[in-house]
């Protein structure tokens, strides 16, 4: 009985390993973490594995699960916590988490020598959060799944996108008061959780500082 146990224990293992892409597979053996085993509450909806993005076309082929460093798992699962106690109707959904350096690479290659440039880490230069699995990029969603307006489509490379000026884009009627509520409830939920938020992308939060990563870490290939 105990060998069949162990037997049925494996098999149960092993499908599960060959459900998961090859990608999935490569981050959860370099120890990466898939938030849905740790915050199974949070929606996963990755947008580069989908063309509705700012380089207009697939990035994750095979990609479809959300992988984050331990640390950084932890915190947004401490997120999702908090959230439920302070809006029981609201859920976090994330669209991107830990990014393959090959990826980044891409995304620069889409953006280099235009405006939009800035907005993308180059990967000379080490990369940015994601590619440590550090950082998350997150919104707000009814449990339904129906994101709440934020003013910006998540990936909008744009000062509309700003978090320091959202007081000025609602005067402007650029964003409204509601999509503004909502991006301060984001920030104050991932805050509290141990995020820090990026200035010119309010769905953007980093778990540690990018020299700590750097000095600690090695990236994702």
């Amino acid at each position: 009985m105990k060998r069949t146990f162990q037997a049925l224990l494996f098999l149960l293992f092993s499908t599960a390993a060959a459900a998961q892409s090859a990608t999935a597979q490569r981050m959860a053996a370099m120890g990466y973490v898939d938030v849905a085993s740790v915050a199974p509450s949070v929606r996963v909806s990755l947008m580069y594995a989908r063309a509705d993005n700012f380089v207009g076309r697939v990035l994750y082929h095979d990609l479809r699960e959300a992988y984050l460093h331990p640390l950084a798992a932890r915190s947004l699962a401490r997120a999702a916590e908090i959230l439920a106690k302070r809006r029981p109707d609201l859920r976090l959904v994330v669209f991107d988490a830990a990014r393959p350096m090959s990826v980044q690479q891409q995304m620069y290659d889409a953006v280099r020598g235009t405006p939009q440039a800035p907005y993308v880490s180059n990967p000379k230069n080490g990369g940015g959060l994601h590619n440590y699995g550090m950082a998350v990029d997150v919104s707000l969603c009814t449990a339904e799944g129906d994101t709440l307006p934020m003013g910006t489509v998540v990936d909008h490379l744009g000062a509309e996108a700003n978090i320091d000026c959202e007081d000025a884009l609602v005067a402007k009627g650029v964003i409204t008061a509601t999509a503004r509520a909502n991006r301060r409830l984001l920030r104050e939920v991932m805050r509290q959780a141990g995020f820090a938020p990026l200035r010119s992308e309010w769905w953007h939060f980093n778990r540690i500082s990018r020299s700590e990563a750097k000095a600690h870490y090695k990236p994702i290939p």
